[in-house]
């Protein structure tokens, strides 16, 4: 059988923690930044968790399952 292949566009997007949780970027953080407020803005420049019902698909992506 062949090798899983990491899909690419998911290698740019996610990240492991060092306790081995998927990490991702917040969206809404790219353009029209005027109109929202600093603190917005703040809370989506960290990194946030995948959701447990998208965990399967994202490591399905990562090659990892």
């Amino acid at each position: 059988m062949p090798k899983m292949k990491t899909n690419p566009g998911a290698k740019k997007r996610f990240t492991l923690s060092g306790t081995g949780k998927i990490r991702r970027k917040h969206a809404y953080k790219s353009h029209i930044l005027t109109k929202k407020a600093k603190k917005r803005k703040r809370n989506l420049t960290y990194y946030g968790e995948v959701h447990k019902a998208d965990l399967d698909n994202v490591k399905r992506l990562l090659s990892m399952k």
